[in-house]
Parts: structure tokens; sequence; C-alpha cells
């Protein structure tokens, strides 16, 4: 029977989808971008993941630990940034200068 190849570790900064497939809590599924990864003891095939949740435009909404299986997540590319908002400067108002 040959080896099954382990399953890919997340790093800080990855954008991850989690489903039921990663844990039985993800009943409605969520974004999160890796914090990191924990180096705690648990169950063969599981891990502790510290991250943010993302909301629908890609922002932070909630830091949260999760205990989650490997082989459920479901790696996305970063969401696009928010354009840059132009920024209108308008002259400084200069006042004569009053001599004496």
């Amino acid at each position: 029977m040959p080896n099954k190849p382990p399953e890919p570790k997340p790093r800080t900064g990855d954008v991850l989808r989690l489903t039921t497939a990663a844990s039985v809590q993800f009943m409605h599924p969520i974004s999160i971008r890796v914090i990191r990864v924990q180096n705690w003891p648990t169950y063969d095939g599981w891990l502790w993941i510290d991250a943010y949740e993302l909301g629908e435009s890609g922002d932070a909404v909630a830091r949260r630990s999760l205990f989650v299986m490997p082989a459920g997540l479901i790696w996305q590319s970063p969401p696009p940034a928010p354009p840059a908002r132009k920024v209108t400067r308008r002259p400084v108002a200069r006042t004569p200068l009053r001599v004496g």
C-alpha cells in the first residue's frame, strides 16, 4: 500500500475557505487569513490555527483560534485590495503678512 503524501500545512498570510470538510463547526463556510499555526499537541490529523475571519469585502471582522483538519482546507487567492481613495488636495490659503 503506497504512503499517502502529507497534507500541506497552512502558512502565515494564507487565505483559506473553511467548510464542513475542515470541521463540522463550519456548517456556514467562512474565509480566513492565517496568523499562525500553533504547535500544540492535538489529535493526529488536526491543527490549531490562529486567524482573522474575513468579511465579504476581504476585511478582517474577527480574530479566531480554530481547530481544523488540513485535509479539508481550501486555499484561495487573496481578495483584491480595495481601490485606493483619491485624495484631493487644496492649496494652502496664504494671508499677506502685515508689518508694523
